[in-house]
């Protein structure tokens, strides 16, 4: 059934949570580069992937940026927050993830890009010190300068839309409790400033669908993966997706696990480890942040091999993942797995992994994809959790009925499967 899409009018805002680091700078300079026909948009599904539409012997496959009714990107005006004031070019230069000649080529317009003070708590952050914050006298207090914030990018940008990205640090690891089950418990702790339950990234994510913001979080945090978040987005009409971006290592996972799945190979043990030097690497290095990290990237191959089903290949499977700050590899990460593969009559094999990657060069194009297809959603009346985003994270949120789609297979085609029915199309079961 095709939805009814509001017209891509306007300025889209993509205003970014923490927009110094990395990621972010790397988003924003690779965004800008490429509008000005100095680079090309490589890893991005809105601006490179085909679609297929009809019948295979038609042989129909349109661009899906030239069939699906996206915000085009000279239209997208960048902004955020961030815990130092540096504006983005200078950010980027301190990042080293780009070279100076790539910067250079969009100077003047990172130049004019500055961050706005951020919402932050050391508490939650342990290893970053942040000089450029806000003072509030509780969470909600902090919730509305959020808001305000967003108010007066709007006005001031002349944006007629917005989505709020959260490509900030890890934050330490939260369980889920009772201020987190209803909207009401949620918006009461926040009043009653219970810091200890009430992470800084849960005032960004309210202040974002206060404001009918779409919402993406990417990092682990728990933040808008709450029954009260999902109460508040289902109740403002807004978009919200999450958690944890999907680049190097896990991305491999979610290819390589369907993979021994699918042949009905056994699996012993899945040793993954992890070298990184950004920013994000040293907040990892914080136990508390590291837990938020490992449970979002252990997930992922249980909820695959489904071993209540299979306890004879992947009933008693070792998995160990871990991450160690190294600074001299800066954002070069270094992704090494260790595979040991049980195949016929129990002979044992190994399968071995070392992803040399770049952490900000992989993650940049997938939030360009998910502002856009972010904003898609909203102005087609999408609200809530949209899970046919799940391809473009680690842990991808769900509700307490439904279980999580890893496989990123299954993933693709859900995605490309809920645009073609955004637009009246048929969907595929690759029968024909």
């Amino acid at each position: 059934m095709k939805n009814e899409i509001k017209p891509a009018k306007g300025k889209l805002g993509a205003l970014i949570v923490g927009l110094g680091g990395a990621v972010s700078s790397t988003f924003v300079v690779g965004t800008l580069a490429v509008r000005k026909g100095l680079s090309k948009p490589i890893g991005s599904i809105t601006q490179l992937a085909t679609m297929r539409l009809g019948k295979r012997n038609e042989n129909n496959f349109p661009k899906i940026k030239d069939v699906v009714p996206l915000t085009d990107l000279n239209d997208v005006v960048f902004g955020g927050w961030d815990i130092f004031s540096d504006n983005v070019y200078d950010s980027a230069v301190h990042a080293e993830v780009l070279t100076k000649d790539d910067l250079d080529g969009v100077k003047d317009e990172l130049l004019a890009i500055k961050p706005m003070p951020a919402a932050f708590d050391q508490n939650w952050v342990k290893r970053l010190h942040g000089t450029h914050v806000k003072q509030a006298t509780s969470r909600w207090d902090l919730m509305e300068q959020i808001r305000k914030d967003i108010r007066d990018f709007k006005a001031a940008n002349g944006c007629d839309r917005v989505v709020v990205l959260w490509s900030a640090s890890t934050e330490v690891y939260l369980p889920l409790c009772d201020e987190h089950q209803s909207l009401a418990a949620l918006e009461q702790a926040m009043k009653d400033n219970k810091e200890d339950k009430i992470a800084p990234s849960m005032c960004y994510a309210y202040a974002a669908i206060a404001e009918g913001a779409p919402f993406i979080m990417g990092a682990p945090n728990l933040c808008v993966d709450t029954p009260a978040m999902w109460e508040f987005s289902e109740k403002m009409g807004v978009a919200i997706a999450g958690k944890d971006y999907k680049t190097g290592q896990t991305m491999l996972k979610t290819v390589l696990a369907p993979m021994i799945k699918t042949r009905m190979l056994g699996l012993d043990g899945w040793f993954s480890t992890n070298i990184l030097g950004n920013r994000d690497g040293e907040v990892l290095d914080d136990p508390d942040s590291f837990k938020t990290k490992e449970v979002s990237k252990l997930s992922v191959i249980d909820t695959i091999l489904q071993p209540e089903l299979y306890p004879e290949l992947y009933g008693n499977v070792y998995h160990k993942v871990r991450i160690n700050y190294y600074p001299p590899r800066k954002d070069n990460k270094e992704g090494w797995d260790n595979i040991d593969i049980v195949g016929w009559m129990g002979y044992p094999m190994q399968l071995k992994v070392d992803f040399l990657c770049r952490d900000s060069i992989l993650a940049a194009p997938l939030c360009l994809d998910l502002v856009l297809f972010a904003d898609l959603a909203q102005r087609a009346g999408m609200s809530g959790i949209q899970d046919w985003l799940s391809f473009y994270f680690k842990s991808p949120m769900h509700d307490f009925e439904h279980v999580p789609e890893h496989d990123l297979f299954i993933q693709y085609t859900k995605l490309k499967n809920t645009l073609r029915q955004m637009i009246g199309e048929e969907t595929l079961d690759y029968l024909d």
